[in-house]
């Protein structure tokens, strides 16, 4: 029940926005209002529980990836890069915007997040340019354009108007910042 009042939860967001009420949560969802509070309190609990369960399930995807003997150390930076959180239609530019103006404190999470967490990503990279697998330049610019690129999938109208799937225009950006704009023969 819980995945479905996430699920509900996000949908409501997608169509109004966060300006909704747990009425009209629990009227899409077709329960009452008590069934609603039987298993969150608050609005601010549903959007903090999948806050949190979606930065831990990308934690774990990413851990599960660097763990992975199988995989080489570029096809670790290449699966950290295009990991996608599980409900990344809430990571959205419009809806990011109300966050931040109606729940500033769950908003810096967000935000923190999707700006400094990326360590792991950072100390692949680092052993990249000490294997030279990776040209070596200055780390935190380097971030930094990586960062700012995966993040642009945030603005999610700009791919829908352009027929691109988050995950489609996520693995360009990947390709893109890993092996560059021209054609290997062609270098």
């Amino acid at each position: 029940m819980k995945d479905r009042i996430m699920r509900g939860f996000i949908e409501e967001i997608r169509d109004k926005g966060m300006k909704f009420s747990m009425d009209d949560l629990a009227r899409r969802l077709g329960i009452s209002k008590r069934t609603l509070y039987e298993h969150f309190s608050s609005k601010v609990e549903i959007l903090e529980t999948i806050i949190s369960q979606t930065f831990a399930e990308a934690d774990e995807k990413t851990k599960q990836i660097v763990e992975d003997d199988s995989l080489s150390l570029l096809e670790k930076i290449k699966g950290v890069m295009m990991i996608l959180p599980t409900h990344y239609e809430f990571y959205d530019l419009r809806i990011l915007e109300q966050m931040k103006r109606y729940y500033p404190e769950q908003w810096a999470l967000v935000n923190s997040a999707l700006s400094d967490d990326w360590l792991t990503l950072r100390g692949l990279i680092e052993q990249g340019i000490k294997e030279g697998l990776i040209v070596n330049m200055n780390v935190t610019l380097m971030m930094k354009l990586i960062v700012d690129a995966v993040n642009s999938t945030l603005d999610q109208r700009f791919y829908m108007q352009n027929q691109i799937t988050v995950s489609e225009a996520l693995a360009a950006i990947v390709d893109v910042l890993l092996y560059g704009l021209v054609p290997v023969d062609k270098r």
